[in-house]
């Protein structure tokens, strides 16, 4: 659907966008992440025509963005950041003027027109003045432009900045739905947005992709151990003896701000005598290399009778991920290396 092979933009002493290279297939939803100035908006802005790259090419359903760039834009729907609406227009004005420059038939504008309407739950609001619309409305708005001409691609820049939280859900929503008849290529700096809404995560930072994968198999390929939280009943010291004697384990942390059974019947009833059958181990147990051993741990525990009380593996979250993958560079190298700040590369003219 979507191919984006070794495409750079590039300024003079200032940082742009190198090499980016990935492919979308038909019916995807992609989470497109990054830090303010890594080159997410100069990379949509050129999937959608709006920029030419100085290197690479970009083809859409087979069309070079280069070599058609009129039909491939075709294929296309856009929501920049801000919603390119006429506040003194209404809402259905504003929808047939859309439908005229995207060259839709006038025998079928009526019909599409009322299709969007109804799609983005704007009944009602057809004769309304844009101005006087709440931001989620614009949204909506926004959102209807983008799909009249019933593209195949859809890419879309923080598409739920500034909402309220019903408003998010409803967009969210909206999104999800437009996901079953379109690809989707979604910005956005709100992490859980990628987990409700994306089935891929491309991570982009300083102009170059860092992470392509599914979000619910990142963990596991950026974790450089395999973790799994315990909780043990037994004497203190011998359980945490046996962990450490474990094989394939490499280390063992003891979790010790979480109270334990002990201490709690300690706290109830000080005068009481509590012996170490009730005590249990709160610990972190991670393994020498990438191996599940969660087996071993529970057959380990039963062999000497120290009851595992809860186990659960321990994954890096799509935030862990993003922090680890974006900063790994200081703002003060890149000034000295001639960059702009990411606050200044947001602010490079893109003409």
């Amino acid at each position: 659907m979507l191919e984006v092979k070794q495409v750079s933009k590039l300024y003079e002493n200032q940082r742009g966008v190198r090499h980016i290279d990935f492919s979308m297939n038909r019916g995807e939803i992609v989470g497109f992440l990054g830090p303010n100035g890594a080159g997410k908006t100069t990379t949509m802005r050129m999937i959608t025509g709006y920029l030419n790259p100085t290197h690479g090419t970009i083809t859409i359903d087979g069309m070079s963005m280069a070599d058609h760039p009129k039909k491939a834009r075709q294929q296309i729907g856009y929501l920049p950041e801000t919603p390119p609406l006429y506040p003194e227009m209404s809402v259905r004005a504003y929808l047939q003027f859309i439908a005229d420059l995207r060259g839709i038939p006038v025998r079928e504008q009526k019909q599409r027109i009322g299709g969007v309407i109804e799609r983005l739950g704007l009944e009602g609001r057809e004769r309304q003045i844009i101005r006087s619309l709440s931001k989620g409305y614009k949204q909506r708005i926004g959102l209807a432009q983008a799909i009249l001409h019933n593209p195949d691609l859809l890419v879309l820049d923080e598409p739920t900045s500034g909402l309220d939280p019903k408003q998010i859900i409803e967009i969210r929503q909206l999104i999800r739905e437009l996901g079953e008849n379109h690809t989707v290529l979604l910005s956005t700096h709100i992490l859980p947005e990628i987990n409700t809404l994306c089935n891929r995560v491309l991570i982009i930072n300083q102009g170059s992709i860092v992470l392509d994968g599914q979000p619910d198999q990142l963990a596991n390929t950026m974790g450089e151990t395999f973790e799994v939280s315990l909780e043990v009943k037994g004497p203190r010291e011998a359980v945490l003896a046996e962990l450490r004697d474990t094989p394939g384990v490499g280390s063992v942390r003891e979790l010790t701000g979480e109270p334990t059974a002990l201490a709690d019947a300690e706290a109830a009833a000080p005068d009481t005598a509590v012996t170490a059958e009730g005590e249990t181990v709160k610990v972190v147990v991670a393994s020498a290399d990438k191996t599940d051993i969660r087996e071993t741990l529970f057959y380990r525990m039963a062999d000497k009778r120290y009851p595992i009380v809860s186990m659960k593996k321990e994954s890096l979250s799509l935030e862990d991920i993003f922090l680890k993958l974006t900063t790994n560079e200081s703002l003060d190298s890149a000034a000295a290396d001639g960059g702009p700040t990411p606050e200044a590369e947001e602010a490079i003219p893109h003409a």
